[in-house]
C-alpha cells in the first residue's frame, strides 16, 4: 500500500506562494492549471479557492490512491508518470516533487513522496524536460526545490525565486519558470 503525502512545510510554503500568484491574477476565468503530483490535494483546494473554476484545474499522481482522493475532492485527476497521460498545454504547471536525495534508511513507501533519485534531482530533471510541450505560449511552473536537491539541470528556463524557508537542516525553495 502507498502512502499519500500528507501536507508539511513544504507543501504549505507552495500552497501559500499559488495563493498570492493567482489572487493577484486578472485572468482567473480562463487560466488552465496543471499540478503534477496531486498528493492530498492541498494545492488543488488552494487553486480552487482562489478562483479558478475547477473544469480549468487538471493534475496527476503516480500514486492511484492519491488520485482517487483528489477524484473523491471533485478535481479532474489521472493516475500518470508525470507527464505520460497528459493532453494540452497549460498557462501554469506546479509541481512539489519528490526531491529528496537517495536514502536507503528510509521505508520503501515513502520512497515515492519524497526521494527524487540518487541526487534527489531526476524527478525534478525528467519533469523539466517534458515540461516544455505542456506549457502554453505565456506560461509559467512553480516549482518547489530543496537546498538539499543537488544536480538540477535548468536547461534554458529563465528562473525567478518566489519564496523560500528555512527548515530543520535544509532550505525550500519556490521557483517561477518561463520559458
Amino acid at each position: 500500500m502507498t502512502m499519500i503525502y500528507h501536507p508539511s512545510d513544504d507543501s504549505f510554503l507552495l500552497s501559500e506562494i499559488l495563493k498570492d500568484i493567482l489572487e493577484a491574477s486578472n485572468e482567473k476565468s480562463s487560466v488552465k492549471i496543471l499540478e503534477i503530483g496531486c498528493g492530498s490535494g492541498i494545492q488543488l483546494q488552494t487553486i480552487k479557492k482562489a478562483g479558478i473554476k475547477k473544469e480549468n484545474i487538471f493534475s496527476c499522481d503516480i500514486n492511484a490512491e492519491a488520485v482517487e482522493h483528489c477524484k473523491k475532492l471533485g478535481f479532474s485527476s489521472v493516475k500518470s508518470d508525470l507527464f505520460e497521460k497528459i493532453k494540452g498545454k497549460f498557462d501554469i504547471i506546479t509541481f512539489n516533487p519528490p526531491y529528496l536525495p537517495e536514502d536507503k534508511r528510509e521505508p520503501k513507501d515513502s520512497q515515492l513522496a519524497t526521494t527524487g533519485g540518487k541526487k534527489g534531482s531526476e524527478v525534478i530533471n525528467k519533469f523539466l524536460r517534458q515540461a516544455k510541450s505542456h506549457l502554453a505560449k505565456n506560461g509559467k511552473i512553480i516549482l518547489l526545490t530543496s537546498s538539499l536537491t543537488k544536480g538540477i539541470k535548468w536547461g534554458n528556463y529563465k528562473k525567478k525565486l518566489l519564496g523560500k524557508k528555512k527548515i530543520f537542516m535544509e532550505e525550500l525553495y519556490v521557483w517561477e519558470l518561463r520559458r
